[in-house]
């Protein structure tokens, strides 16, 4: 294939050749992805695929709902009649009390007010409130995890998994201890605010001649990281390169027009940052849809930008486009929602998952009941 969704690097086979199994990728987009994730990750649960994942790649926003998934893989009986009684209380408690709370603005405050990174209180917020202390040896083996970032430094992908952490040309440091609050908090790193986040190692810390060309100093001793969206948005690129069923969960933001654009230094940064990630998502999204297409990969994407009309399905969950569009819009920030709208942003991420599966994946899955909160809708 001509063009696709990922970027080659010098190791890559003239043509890949992908491996029976799926991977799921979940995208970034702040406190909005991960709840709309979460939705995604309820369905895939009551319809017993979730169990059946062989890799969770994830960045950002997806990060967190990917990072409190795979802290309590283990506590999961991965049976859909024991929804209730594992996953929710596991899984989709903590990640919407985190929702409930501001978190961008409270470390960006101190921040500036007192010693000490912004990207470490986030890290610290992180472990504080989710993780506990678990590092990536807590992982499970399987599915596996591959938490992305980008390495400012060679501007190379930078992966956290259980049994290494690696960027291609810097090398690979095997069975790393590094804090999943740590791990997560690079992932979700937007700059400028909350990034860089900044690994110390040493040389003797990386396999020996793992790095195609820059495993020396300065890169093997201080790793710079940033929010691994501005490499690769969707979190494809550790999936797609691997196995034949690519499942993507898409919760980025549309690009809307600025009439007046803010001229400070933060606001206009954010503004162009963001200008780059819908060209670059836009762009993997249609060379992904072509590998489907093309019979390459088989899968399923999902956006919340979508209109679940388009799945064709008679009797998909009614979620009117005009309200999905709404909370599409969900600015992309770590600020508290309220209960509403984190049930309507679960219940979105749910419906259209179900209707993508069932329109692309398996058609004999059988129809939800309801929304996981039917009260709310979307």
């Amino acid at each position: 294939m001509t063009h696709e969704p990922v970027e080659r690097i010098p190791r890559d086979p003239a043509r890949f050749a992908p491996i029976p199994g799926t991977a799921l990728c979940l995208s970034g987009g702040g406190y909005r992805a991960m709840l709309f994730h979460l939705g995604a990750l309820w369905r895939l649960y009551d319809t017993g695929l979730l169990r059946s994942i062989d890799r969770i790649s994830s960045v950002s926003g997806g990060s967190i709902t990917a990072g409190v998934l795979a802290m309590n893989w283990g506590r999961l009986s991965l049976d859909p009649a024991h929804l209730q009684e594992d996953f929710v209380p596991q899984v989709v408690a903590p990640i919407r009390a985190l929702a409930g709370r501001t978190m961008d603005l409270g470390a960006i405050f101190k921040g500036l007010l007192f010693p000490g990174k912004v990207s470490d209180r986030a890290a610290r917020y992180y472990n504080a409130h989710l993780f506990k202390g678990a590092t990536l040896q807590d992982l499970p083996d399987k599915p596996r995890f591959v938490i992305n970032a980008l390495n400012v430094q060679s501007g190379a992908l930078w992966r956290f998994m259980k049994p290494y952490m690696r960027d291609y040309r810097v090398g690979e440091v095997k069975s790393p201890t590094v804090p999943l609050a740590v791990a997560v908090a690079a992932s979700a790193a937007f700059p400028p605010l909350l990034s860089p986040i900044v690994l110390k190692l040493s040389e003797k810390d990386f396999t020996a001649n793992s790095g195609q060309d820059l495993q020396r100093e300065p890169f093997t001793k201080k790793v710079v990281l940033t929010d691994g969206g501005v490499y690769d948005n969707m979190g494809l690129e550790t999936a797609w390169k691997r196995y034949q069923t690519i499942l993507v969960s898409d919760a980025g933001a549309k690009l809307e027009p600025q009439g007046k654009p803010k001229g400070d230094w933060i606001r206009h940064t954010y503004r162009v940052l963001t200008t780059i990630d819908d060209q670059v998502r836009s762009l993997r999204k249609r060379q992904l849809i072509q590998s489907y297409l093309s019979d390459e990969r088989k899968g399923a994407y999902w956006s919340i930008r979508s209109d679940i009309a388009d799945f064709h399905l008679a009797d998909a969950l009614l979620c009117p486009h005009e309200r999905t569009l709404a909370l599409a819009n969900t600015k992309t920030r770590l600020k508290g929602l309220d209960d509403g709208l984190q049930e309507k942003l679960i219940n979105w991420g749910y419906a259209v998952c179900d209707a993508a599966l069932r329109k692309h994946v398996k058609s004999q899955i059988k129809r939800p009941s309801d929304f996981p909160y039917p009260s709310a809708g979307v």
